[in-house]
């Protein structure tokens, strides 16, 4: 019935079985990965707010925020990565690798998303120095729809039923729409109020947030495609790592740009 494919799963997805050490190995590094770059964005980020005006300082802090809040989660996906397997040497000198019994909690990355997210879009928003009431609209709108999204999206994730996971897939691309086109039509609007010397900066920021989080839901449909198995779940972890470096790292360096960008500007009209 509708209301059993709609059913919210109680516990964490199960790994699958037959993992290989090269599989293990490469979602091992995906996840280190995620931390060196949350945390080197941290610490780029949160080093240089004195450096803009404070007009712009709360997006800079606002996006060292998120790359901090995302190097704690990445380190508990990681620990939690190492101790879900044993891995040793075998009989004939090649390294083996199987479950130890302990789940892999993966929902540190839902509540990362659900953290981060809404907070992604709030520093696009108070980077374009907008009116204050449209500001404060807008980041309502962005905040509330990108935490339903990501809200509606963990339910099929943790689902082997495929009917299941395109219910709930379908279900996140709701607010998910809702948000792209608030990006693409109503903030491109904005973005050509902006001064011509930062407009580049502001729509490579929109854009690559949008082709960012195009990502997510194609690496959700892994599963959908056929492909299962420990296979479907290292492509799922190192899919959501990458798009997750991009959408905060890369994001977050855009941003410190564009403020610097206005920075400069700023001196040159004697208003910093």
């Amino acid at each position: 019935s509708s209301l059993a494919c709609l059913q919210v799963p109680s516990s964490m997805a199960v790994l699958p079985d037959s993992w290989t050490y090269s599989q293990w190995s490469a979602v091992y590094n995906a996840l280190s990965f995620g931390i060196a770059s949350m945390a080197a964005a941290t610490c780029f980020l949160w080093l240089h707010i004195p450096s803009v005006s404070r007009r712009y300082r709360t997006a800079l802090t606002v996006s060292g925020i998120v790359t901090f809040i995302a190097t704690y989660h990445y380190i508990r996906i990681f620990n939690s990565w190492v101790d879900a397997f044993f891995v040793g040497l075998g009989i004939e000198g090649e390294y083996l690798c199987s479950k130890s019994g302990q789940p892999f909690n993966d929902a540190y990355r839902y509540v990362d998303w659900l953290l981060t997210v809404p907070l992604l879009l709030i520093e696009l928003v108070l980077v374009m120095g907008l009116p204050r009431s449209e500001t404060v609209r807008m980041s309502w709108q962005l905040g509330l729809a990108s935490a339903l999204m990501v809200a509606l999206g963990y339910p099929g994730e943790v689902q082997d039923d495929l009917s299941t996971r395109w219910t709930w897939w379908c279900l996140a691309m709701v607010p998910f729409v809702f948000v792209v086109v608030i990006l693409v039509v109503r903030l491109g609007v904005a973005t050509t109020q902006q001064p011509y010397q930062v407009v580049p900066l502001v729509q490579s920021a929109r854009y690559l947030t949008v082709l960012s989080w195009l990502a997510y839901p194609l690496v959700y449909l892994v599963k959908n495609t056929g492909v299962a198995g420990a296979r479907a779940t290292m492509y799922e972890q190192i899919g959501y790592s990458v798009a997750d470096v991009v959408a905060k790292c890369v994001f977050g360096i855009l941003i410190w740009a564009i403020a610097m960008e206005k920075t400069k500007m700023e001196k040159m009209r004697g208003f910093y």
